[in-house]
């Protein structure tokens, strides 16, 4: 009996990843590309969809190569993606009307404020769960169409169609023009403000009142379809068919990663942004406090699986912007032993909100600051405030997570590429005042995707198979005493306060 495999794409803000796990989870292969950030104005940010394509292909291809392992030799595939960034391509051509509209841009700031003026932020919420922000896929749908000739009229006619990164790539992988299969799952589908969290389906009356043809709008599905999305083609980078099986934004692959597969269970991601996902179980909970209900995940033939989301905007990104814009340092591994210099921050807060401010502020017209300079500030400080920065946003969502779900939570399961900064990670669990648990495992979205496709086609057989595998590898004690913490927390406040509606 030949071995058998699971391929994971995972397609990131800023990167695409291709692993190949074994049937006990574990990575064998993989490799990462960057792709271009493209910021045409101040606030927006747009992909080259094809450049993903094909960075999407190349990772492919170098894993296969590398590793040796036949396409023959994978069960099935799995592909989690960036959130909520919009692509409106020809279903005959491939050609995309325009670049992505990346989750973080404010193409659609006036579009929503426009909305808003009829029922206010919350004007759709009962119905998706989401407020009314230029964060969600809807609006980014309607900019496009009112804003790159042609787009409507193709979209009238039904050679227009739509897709977040899992429908664009999943349309590709199973043969593009004439023969690609346009889906989306649940999970995806739920941060487009347009499906119906209870129906799982698209919501006639939203996409009316945006102006949205439903035809160009993908199938929804279970995150996990033993029915397969679609098969790979032969002239795709696989050179053979493979069952897409999987499919989950990234946030919600990494709870899948995390096995957090019950009631209370938490996770929060550090990546490019940061994202902190309670599982509140198969009924969607409302948020009171400006928090997200979504999708967790949708197993075929079980019930939907629902969670509260706290999105935050910026998170590594910062750290990319002091190393890029600031060159304060080289490499971004580089910030922990710059941070560690300093025994504190010095007074010095930084807020983030280079593009608006999301929960709960929710505020489109932050802007990004620095505050309680003196003449003792250094470029420790600095860096100290960057990192400090995502874990005192953490906190923020923490509360009114708990508030909202009644759910006192008592440790956090983290993951993504900032876990391995230990300073941050100590303050983190510091300023929560709980235990901070990184995994064996930290490229959990990767290993969610995996999970998903290899629940799919049988190679494991059950959420609980999975959550057996799941091992810590290192847990930060909380160490801080409760009226510094509190005085810290108190400056941070203050700071945000300070960036609230500056534009």
């Amino acid at each position: 009996m030949k071995t058998r495999y699971i391929g994971s794409i995972d397609q990131g803000t800023t990167s695409t990843r291709f692993s190949i796990f074994d049937e006990n989870g574990n990575i064998v292969a993989k490799h990462q590309l960057e792709h271009r950030q493209l910021f045409p104005r101040p606030g927006w940010v747009e992909h080259d969809p094809l450049e993903i394509w094909q960075r999407t292909q190349d990772t492919i291809s170098t894993v296969l190569k590398s590793s040796g392992i036949s396409p023959g030799n994978l069960a099935g595939l799995g592909i989690t993606n960036q959130r909520e960034t919009t692509v409106i391509w020809d279903r005959n051509t491939g050609k995309p009307f325009g670049n992505a509209i990346v989750w973080q841009s404010l193409h659609t700031t006036e579009i929503c404020e426009d909305l808003a003026r009829d029922g206010g932020t919350d004007r759709f919420r009962k119905k998706v769960g989401l407020p009314l922000s230029p964060y969600f896929s809807g609006p980014k749908i309607k900019w496009l169409l009112d804003c790159i000739p042609g787009a409507r009229k193709a979209a009238d006619n039904g050679s227009a169609i739509f897709g977040n990164i899992d429908t664009w790539l999943i349309w590709w992988l199973t043969g593009g023009p004439g023969k690609g299969v346009h889906t989306t799952d649940v999970t995806n589908a739920s941060r487009t403000m347009l499906m119906d969290l209870e129906k799982l389906d698209w919501d006639m009356e939203i996409l009316n009142i945006l102006g949205i043809p439903r035809q160009m709008m993908p199938e929804i599905k279970p995150s996990v379809e033993p029915k397969a999305y679609g098969y790979t083609v032969k002239e795709g980078p696989f050179g053979t068919s493979i069952p897409v099986c999987g499919d989950l934004g990234d946030q919600q692959a990494a709870l899948f990663g995390q096995t957090c597969f019950h009631p209370g269970d938490a996770k929060n991601t550090y990546g490019t942004g940061c994202f902190l996902l309670l599982n509140t179980g198969t009924q969607p909970v409302p948020s009171t406090h400006g928090l997200l209900t979504t999708l967790g995940y949708h197993i075929s033939g079980s019930p939907a699986v629902y969670c509260l989301e706290a999105p935050i905007a910026m998170a590594g990104s910062v750290v990319q912007w002091l190393r890029d814009n600031l060159k304060m340092i080289n490499k971004s591994s580089e910030i922990e032993a710059l941070a560690a210099e300093a025994d504190d921050n010095g007074g010095v807060y930084l807020v983030p909100a280079f593009s608006g401010l999301l929960a709960p502020h929710w505020d489109t017209r932050a802007r990004g600051i620095l505050v309680g300079l003196t003449g003792y500030s250094n470029r420790s400080h600095i860096a100290r405030a960057v990192l400090e920065a995502t874990a005192f946003q953490t906190r923020d969502l923490f509360e009114v997570m708990e508030e909202d779900s009644k759910v006192r939570l008592n440790q956090l399961k983290v993951d993504g590429g900032m876990v391995v900064n230990s300073l941050l990670m100590q303050f983190q669990a510091d300023i929560l005042g709980i235990p901070v648990i990184r995994p064996k495992v930290t490229e959990t979205t990767s290993l969610g995707a995996a999970y998903a496709a290899g629940l799919a086609v049988e190679i494991w057989h059950s959420t609980e198979e999975l959550a057996a595998k799941w091992t810590a590898d290192r847990v930060w004690q909380p160490k801080m005493d409760e009226e510094y913490k509190e005085k810290l927390y108190a400056g941070w406040r203050k700071a945000v306060q300070r960036s609230c509606g500056w534009a």
